[in-house]
Parts: C-alpha cells; structure tokens; sequence
C-alpha cells in the first residue's frame, strides 16, 4: 500500500517588519524581525529568534538559522548557510537552548557559498565567496579560505 506524505507550505509567518522591507517570493521566514530597508531575495529561509538590522541584503538561497543577529548594512550573497548546532555529541542536538548564537557586526559583506559556524564577527568585515568561518573575527579585514583566514585589512 502507498501512503501520501505530508506537505509544509513555505510562507512568511509571525514576522515583525520595520519600513520599507522588500521579500521576493518564494521564501520561508517565521518567528524573527526584519528591520527597516532590509531585502530578502528569493528560495531564502529565515527562522525564529533572528534579527536582520536595517539596510541588510540577503540574497537567494541562503538559510538562517535560529538565533542569528545580523547587524546593519550587511551584505549576505547567495547561498550562504548559518549554523549554530554543531553535532558535539555526533548527531544533531534537539535542545535549541544550547545551540550557539551567531552574532554578525555591522557593514559585514559574506560571499557567495560561505558557510558561518558558532561565531561572532566584528564590523567592516568581508568574508570571500565559498569561506568557512570556524571562529570568531575580532579584527576589521577581509577573511578566506576553510577555515577563513584573515588576509589583508580593509
């Protein structure tokens, strides 16, 4: 015998918006706040206890996870993936109180495909395309590489 699955809808859910924020649709955003003048590209999901500070662009494909504060001005490109559960027992951890909190500083532009761990990141920042950051970035710069790298100052 076959059985049907079970289908969630995408949509935009107990958002809290500042003025004049753009989303395109499809997208998948609930539970967080978006600031004023903040753009979501399309196939982005967003999820509770986020904020995204005002003027910040996300582009396409690019998934949010809980607990992420992206400050002002930021530029996040396409494909970027935040993660804040890291598998410290080898498996994925149900209790989201001790998941980390990624925290990203002001005038910080992430590339295309960078994937962002348990980390802060401090202002005027720019992570290369296709990066891993693995730990915290405490010093203004431009960062690449797996595990990013500081390369030069801005």
């Amino acid at each position: 015998m076959m059985s049907s699955p079970k289908y969630g809808k995408v949509g935009i859910v107990d958002v809290e918006f500042g003025e004049n924020v753009k989303i395109i649709e499809p997208s998948n955003i609930y539970g967080c706040y978006l600031s004023d003048d903040v753009f979501i590209g399309p196939f982005v999901e967003i999820q509770k206890n986020t904020r995204i500070g005002a003027g910040t662009k996300i582009q396409s494909h690019t998934f949010v996870c809980e607990y992420v504060n992206i400050g002002e001005s930021c530029f996040i490109g396409h494909g970027v993936m935040f993660a804040n559960d890291m598998f410290k027992e080898g498996k994925p951890n149900p209790n989201p109180n001790t998941w980390g909190r990624i925290n990203i500083g002001n005038n910080v532009t992430i590339g295309s495909n960078a994937t962002i761990l348990d980390v802060k990141i401090c202002n005027n920042v720019v992570v290369g395309a296709g990066s891993v950051v693995t730990r915290d970035i405490t010093e203004s710069g431009i960062y690449a590489g797996n595990p990013a790298k500081k390369l030069r100052d801005l």
